[in-house]
């Protein structure tokens, strides 16, 4: 399961960004659809792994990021919800990839 080691990479990324004295109460993600990133399996280690840090207890947020693409076959930006999904404007499957592929802390709140 990588949701183990993404979320000791979130509560890394929290860590360095915070005082010691400081207690984070709140974690929101961004990740995209196309990460192949489990939303629950994420949570679930998120709580695991925050035990006995600043961020236990943490109210964990997560906002999906549709998937972005550009299609080469007629030059438009799409939106798209699989790596293997058709361009939804013209079928064709020369699309690159622009976006709803990464993962990263978009905020913390912190008493």
């Amino acid at each position: 399961m990588h949701e183990m080691s993404l979320a000791e990479g979130v509560l890394q990324v929290v860590e360095d960004h915070v005082d010691t004295a400081d207690r984070v109460t709140m974690v929101r993600l961004e990740i995209g659809q196309l990460s192949h990133v489990e939303p629950e399996a994420l949570a679930f280690c998120f709580e695991a792994v925050v035990k006995g840090s600043v961020a236990e207890g943490a109210r964990l947020e997560i906002d999906r990021a549709p998937g972005q693409a550009w299609c080469h076959n007629c030059g438009r930006g799409v939106e798209v919800s699989s790596l293997i999904d058709a361009c939804p404007d013209c079928g064709g499957f020369q699309l690159q990839v622009t976006g709803g592929n990464e993962m990263r802390v978009k905020e913390m709140e912190v008493a």
